[in-house]
Order: structure tokens, then C-alpha cells, then sequence
């Protein structure tokens, strides 16, 4: 990378970034496009984040990706939210042109399932309430899922979560109900969103949310979690004859969206999914 005084810098702010896996996601969708952009990662604590952000603004930084703990309070320091953004009532995408605020998390799931299947007119069963579930259930509504049925361990998260996504209009028809209930979910469902942490490495012998014998072929199989790739759910997925959609491509998919956002140009998705893979030695 040859980095010069004219070379455009975005980046992440979270809190810790040391593992990120965006740098050389994008710094390889830079070189391979020829972009005079760099990308780079900063730690930032959470009682920095104006500083951080109005210092940003200075230092005519372009743009930043926006990572744990800062993705709620940094929306206090933009002039602007996207519309989902909004309604998610979180940020991981700022444009500097504009300090505006987008939430690409839920287009990154999206796009992945879209590799698989239309997300239009189909029934989504979303286990897991947390800030996952709420990007991508939102999400769902905006591509016009027919159904979503939010399922978690404590029902009242879940309830509280449905109520949200119903009342911004996007979707008619929103359930929530105890992730232990799942099974009576799956049989009408068309896919399966699974944001839990269940699966995630060191913890990959975790029991899943779901059994091979709970599915059926033509079910979407879509689990968040990307290390390892293939969790204990997209085991039971495959082994059930079912489509599994891998957590990477969210991964590949929300940086491609930030990409795009910043700089005005569709990402090299292929450049950056070698990239991802590369760095998560799959």
C-alpha cells in the first residue's frame, strides 16, 4: 500500500479493534480498484468518542465503520440517520460528507440469504433479540419478508423487539415467543436467522438452537456468527438437507455496503471475500 498526502483515510472506532477483520478487507478492495484510500483501525474509549469523532471530522477522515460499545452513543455526534438506521437506533457506517449515520448490518444479512433466496413474501423465523437481531429484523420487514417471528430466552426482549419492528409499518405481520418453542416455528418457516452467540469459538460444541431433525429441505439456514464457518447449526443445516447461508458473506456483505457508501463505487466483492477468507484462514 503506498500511502501519500493525498491518500483518503476511513477506518473503525470500537473499543477493543485489534481483531478486526475489515482492514484487509478493504485495504484489498483499494488496491485491487486502484483507490487512493487506506483503511485503518483506532481504539477508542468509550469516554473519547466525541473527541473521536469531532477530531475525525477535522483530520477530514471520509468515513468509519463503528463497532462495540459505540454504535448507539455515536449517534448523538452525527447530523443525519439513514431512515433504518433510525429505527434500529444504531450506527455502524458514518459518512463524514454529510456526518450521517446508516446501520448496514441488516443489508449485510440480506444480501447474503439474497444469494440463496428472495427474502419477499417468505416466513422468518429470527432467533436471538440483541442488537443482530434487531438490524436484520428490520431489514426483513423493508424487503417485504411476508412474516417474522422474533424467538428468544427472555420473551419479554423478544416481545419488545416485535412490537418495534410492527410499528414502523414496514411489516404486517410480526410473533414472538421462547426460543425453546422453535420446533413449532420451523416446519411453515422458509428461513432461519440465528443471531445467538451459540456456536462462536472457543465455543463451537455449543448445544444449537436447532437439530437436523427439526428442519426441512427447503429451508434457509442463515447463521451470524462466522468463526468457525460452519457453526454447530450450519452442521445440522447440512445435514438435514437444508440451504446453509455462512456468516461471512454478512460479514463481506455489510463491509461491501460501507464501502460503496463512502466512496460512490459498487465493492469488488471477490477481492474482498479472498481477503476475509484469507485473514480467517477458511
Amino acid at each position: 500500500m503506498n500511502i501519500k498526502g493525498s491518500t483518503n483515510i476511513v477506518g473503525l472506532i470500537g473499543h477493543p479493534v485489534e481483531h478486526s477483520f475489515s482492514p484487509p478487507m478493504h485495504n484489498a478492495a483499494f488496491e485491487a480498484l486502484g483507490m487512493d484510500y487506506a483503511y485503518v483501525a483506532f481504539d477508542v474509549n468509550p469516554n473519547d468518542l466525541k473527541s473521536a469523532i469531532e477530531g475525525a471530522k477535522s483530520l477530514n477522515i471520509k468515513g468509519f465503520n463503528v463497532t462495540i460499545p459505540h454504535k448507539i452513543e455515536v449517534m448523538k455526534y452525527l447530523n443525519e440517520l439513514d431512515e433504518v438506521a433510525s429505527l434500529i437506533g444504531a450506527v455502524n457506517t458514518i459518512d463524514f460528507k454529510n456526518m450521517k449515520g446508516y446501520n448496514t448490518d441488516g443489508i449485510g444479512a440480506i444480501k447474503a440469504i439474497e444469494e440463496v433466496t428472495g427474502v419477499k413474501g417468505k416466513n422468518v423465523v429470527v432467533a436471538g433479540a440483541g442488537g443482530a437481531s434487531r438490524a436484520i429484523s428490520f431489514y426483513l420487514a423493508k424487503y417485504d419478508a411476508e412474516s417474522i417471528t422474533i424467538l428468544n430466552r427472555n420473551v419479554d426482549r423478544a416481545q419488545n423487539l416485535a412490537s418495534d419492528v410492527s410499528d414502523s409499518n414496514l411489516i404486517g405481520d410480526v410473533k414472538s415467543d421462547s426460543i425453546s418453542e422453535i420446533n413449532t416455528y420451523l416446519n411453515d418457516a422458509d428461513i432461519l436467522v440465528d443471531t445467538t452467540p451459540l456456536g462462536m469459538d472457543p465455543h463451537i460444541d455449543d448445544e444449537p438452537i436447532a437439530r437436523a431433525s427439526d428442519m426441512h429441505e427447503d429451508l434457509v439456514v442463515f447463521d451470524a456468527v462466522y468463526n468457525p464457518n460452519e457453526t454447530v447449526l450450519i452442521k445440522e443445516a447440512i445435514k438435514a438437507g437444508a440451504k446453509p447461508v455462512y456468516g461471512i458473506k454478512m460479514l463481506l456483505y455489510q463491509g461491501a455496503e460501507s464501502f460503496r457508501i463512502w466512496t460512490g463505487v459498487d465493492a469488488p466483492i471477490d477481492v474482498m471475500e479472498k481477503a476475509l477468507r484469507e485473514t480467517l484462514n477458511l
